[in-house]
């Protein structure tokens, strides 16, 4: 019998072999993912931040797959809300429900450690968004704080959602700063307000980063706050500058004559950041089409 035949056994393994090995060599090897891993990193600013809101809608309509979100400030605020759950129109509801009274629970016993405890901003995420723990959000969320006694930046990667955002948030002299674990913390600004490394530390391989601080000007300067809190603006705007660099796009609203905690300019920075978004999408696209090009 031919099947009984070693010679001819032998002769059709390697011609199995062979066809095989022939089909490996026919697929390219790019080293590259089918689908780019794309890391959003929105940046603080306050109020200004209902400009993210507007680019986020954008990229949802586009159909660009977000992989990660690293978010500092209100950029926490708002990538977690859209990290939890990432619907452009709930987020939008969302944000329009946002008060400044959701935010300042000014203490008539002020603490010594700022004029706002920031309690308030920590109930309205917990009641807002149903995931409890910054591990748990259906994209990965990189939620940012400094550590005020030793300066170094701190990614929050793991525990309560809320508290993570009210410490991402807390601006030095404004706000109380947060105990996580055995860390003080404070806004993530101080010392990386747009963490467009921490995405690229994290695999992203193009990194959209959406500035809200283009220009730090304010001229509406009327009470202690308001200085604080633009001092705090001037500073993230400035190591801002270096984080830059590791975007591959950056995106910016034009948020200027926005005060820092000015509420009543929610539609008119949703519209910016929609503009904004849809002048940077042919770059985007360009980008995600070269990564997937062998």
């Amino acid at each position: 019998m031919l099947g009984s035949n070693p010679h001819i056994k032998r002769f059709f393994f390697l011609l199995i072999f062979a066809a095989v090995l022939c089909s490996c060599q026919s697929v390219p090897i790019t080293g590259k993912r089918a689908v780019p891993k794309i890391a959003l990193v929105l940046g603080g600013g306050s109020a200004k931040g209902f400009a993210h809101v507007g680019v986020i809608r954008v990229l949802e309509q586009e159909k660009i797959p977000i992989a990660m979100i690293v978010g500092t400030s209100v950029g926490s605020l708002i990538g977690s809300i859209y990290a939890a759950n990432p619907d452009s129109f709930q987020l939008e509801w969302a944000a329009f429900r946002i008060d400044r009274n959701d935010i300042l629970d000014l203490s008539l016993v002020t603490s010594k450690l700022g004029l706002v405890q920031g309690a308030k901003l920590e109930t309205f995420v917990e009641q807002t968004v149903k995931v409890k723990r910054v591990e748990e959000t259906k994209i990965p969320f990189y939620p940012v704080a400094t550590d005020i006694n030793t300066g170094e930046t701190i990614i929050l990667g793991k525990g309560s959602l809320a508290k993570a955002v009210r410490a991402s948030s807390a601006i030095p002299g404004i706000f109380v700063p947060v105990m996580f674990g055995n860390r003080m913390l404070v806004d993530g600004g101080v010392t990386n307000n747009i963490p467009c490394d921490i995405a690229r530390n994290n695999g992203a391989d193009i990194v959209i980063a959406v500035n809200i601080l283009k220009d730090a000007k304010d001229y509406n300067i009327s009470s202690l706050i308001d200085i604080i809190g633009q001092s705090a603006n001037i500073m993230m705007y400035e190591n801002s500058k270096v984080k830059l660099r590791y975007a591959d796009v950056v995106i910016e609203p034009d948020t200027k004559g926005v005060s820092m905690f000015d509420f009543t300019q929610k539609k008119v920075l949703m519209e910016e950041g929609i503009k904004a978004a849809r002048k940077a999408m042919p770059k985007i696209k360009e980008l995600i089409s070269k990564y997937q090009s062998p």
